[in-house]
């Protein structure tokens, strides 16, 4: 996978699971969207749906920090790397 491929399924996974269309990649999810910890679960699965692997509790940790959807992709991309799921750019 890609980082773009990586950016589409993100933003698929607003526009289906929250019904947010045309995200702000920067924007604050929790001010701008009222993102809340039950959203985060439901994100945190569709990752690894996406991914098709268990995120690791050590990795769930790494997540809650996260708020900007740029952040969800680069934490998606570190996840993808240790794994070797990334395809070189």
């Amino acid at each position: 996978m890609t980082r773009q491929e990586i950016e589409n399924e993100v933003i698929n996974v607003f526009q289906r699971e929250f019904e947010i269309e045309n995200p702000d990649m920067d924007a604050d999810l929790r001010e701008t969207y009222e993102f809340d910890s039950i959203d985060a679960i439901e994100l945190l699965l569709a990752i690894e749906t996406f991914l098709e692997t268990e995120i690791t509790q050590e990795e769930k940790k790494q997540a809650i920090n996260i708020r900007t959807i740029n952040q969800i992709c680069d934490y998606i991309e570190n996840i993808a790397r240790k794994r070797n799921l990334l395809t070189p750019a």
